[in-house]
């Protein structure tokens, strides 16, 4: 009888972490999603003001030299990614996924208050880009560690037969982080003179940041911890380490690197870059670039669930194979067609449709990279290999966009992202369908 007890005692926290009902699982997906949300916002609203806060950071050169040296920031918290991801889920896999979602949203509060904060070039001289990369460099560790954790959390709370549409909506929160960027920029840009936009105004989105930041480690304090992670703990796995990714599983390893390799060069070229693409190539106003993204950004987010949804009832492969077959064709026609438009509404189209493509890998990344690995070495195997990828590719689009337009190639950019496109469709063309051969055995 105590034995019949102690097991009904261990079993039971299993089945409320796992969420066996609708609403459990709901919630707990809504729960990791509010961090992630914050976590993309205060990344995004880097980028989505960049317009404005480059000149007080960077003040010689004309703009694209100024944007040159805020995208090379943007690039090194890029490269401040898998250290952070590799630390986080090195503790996501030894402490658990909660406790590794409250320090990297914490971390992701202390960078945004120091680039809210920041003096400026002309106050401290170059104390002030060295503080803004600090800030950077604090917030890509934050960042790094926040993707294995949250898209190991999601994928092992949602359930086997909805597992890429509840895991969707880590990329459904990122687009809204981004989205919330965005819509605080059009507020600024309605209620704040461009004098006081481009002299204080930048700041209000960083300090907005770091506030949501607070409140969302609370929120997270009351998550429950994985099925997953508590079952491998109780059978006493082998705890993570860094060798074991090359040494037990080196396909799945260079499987998440290549997939990430295309799917986030894309994703920041066709999202994050395409605004200043808007302005600095196509000619568009820096409001109507904003709202043409906002748009194009609310019909891709409103995709994601779907493109998940159908992954459960099809396969992953299929979507994975959707988007970089049709990136590595249509990239090239559409982005060169983009900086030929003058139509606000033509442009949203064709911007639309390069974010419907990218919602292929978007929507299943994180379900399809976590199925490849066992528990006691999961948030691990998707973040690292992740998060080098996206250093070294999505971390430097818009530097890699920039350039070749300084150098007056900007069309080999496009070249660029289709060649890096047809790569990865190469993977997934040979990958196999992880919604049968999954690792997350918790259901």
């Amino acid at each position: 009888m105590a034995a019949t007890e102690t097991a009904a005692d261990a079993q039971a926290p299993r089945d409320v972490a796992m969420g066996t009902g609708s609403w459990a699982r709901a919630k707990a997906i809504l729960g990791g999603s509010a961090g992630n949300l914050v976590e993309w916002y205060d990344w995004f609203a880097y980028s989505s003001f960049a317009l404005y806060f480059a000149p007080h950071f960077f003040p010689k050169g004309d703009q694209t030299a100024q944007l040159l040296q805020a995208a090379a920031v943007f690039a090194v918290g890029f490269l401040a990614r898998p250290v952070g991801a590799w630390a986080m889920g090195l503790y996501a896999d030894r402490a658990g996924r909660r406790t590794a979602l409250m320090v990297a949203v914490l971390m992701m509060c202390v960078g945004s208050l120091v680039i809210a904060l920041m003096p400026t070039y002309a106050q401290i001289g170059a104390f002030a880009p060295a503080g803004l990369l600090l800030a950077r460099v604090l917030q890509g560790l934050s960042v790094g560690g926040e993707y294995g954790a949250s898209a190991t959390y999601m994928s092992e709370v949602a359930g086997k037969t909805r597992r890429g549409f509840w895991s969707s909506f880590q990329f459904v929160t990122m687009i809204m982080g981004q989205l919330v960027a965005i819509a605080i920029l059009l507020l600024l840009q309605a209620t704040l003179s461009p004098e006081d936009l481009d002299t204080w105004g930048w700041r209000i989105p960083f300090l907005i940041g770091g506030v949501m930041a607070v409140v969302v480690f609370w929120i997270r304090r009351g998550l429950k911890e994985t099925a997953s992670y508590t079952a491998s703990k109780e059978a006493g796995h082998e705890r993570a380490h860094t060798m074991m990714l090359f040494r037990d599983h080196p396909r799945e390893t260079a499987i998440t690197f290549g997939l990430t390799a295309g799917g986030s060069l894309a994703f920041y070229a066709y999202t994050t870059y395409m605004q200043k693409f808007l302005v600095n190539t196509t000619g568009f106003a820096k409001t109507t670039a904003t709202a043409i993204i906002a748009a194009g950004l609310v019909t891709f987010m409103l995709a994601l669930p779907l493109i998940g949804w159908l992954s459960d009832k099809f396969s992953r492969k299929a979507t994975l194979i959707f988007c970089f077959g049709c990136g590595a064709a249509f990239t090239y026609p559409l982005m060169s067609a983009i900086s030929r438009v003058d139509n606000a509404f033509s442009a949203y189209l064709m911007v639309t449709a390069l974010m419907i493509i990218i919602s292929g890998y978007s929507a299943v990344s994180a379900a399809v990279k976590s199925e490849l690995f066992p528990a006691n070495v999961r948030a691990l195997g998707v973040a690292l290999p992740y998060a080098t990828a996206n250093a070294v590719f999505g971390g430097t689009a818009e530097y890699a966009a920039l350039w070749f337009k300084q150098q007056n190639h900007e069309s080999y950019f496009y070249i660029y992202v289709s060649v890096m496109m047809a790569v990865s469709l190469a993977i997934g063309l040979r990958l196999r369908n992880t919604n049968r051969t999954s690792l997350i055995l918790e259901d």
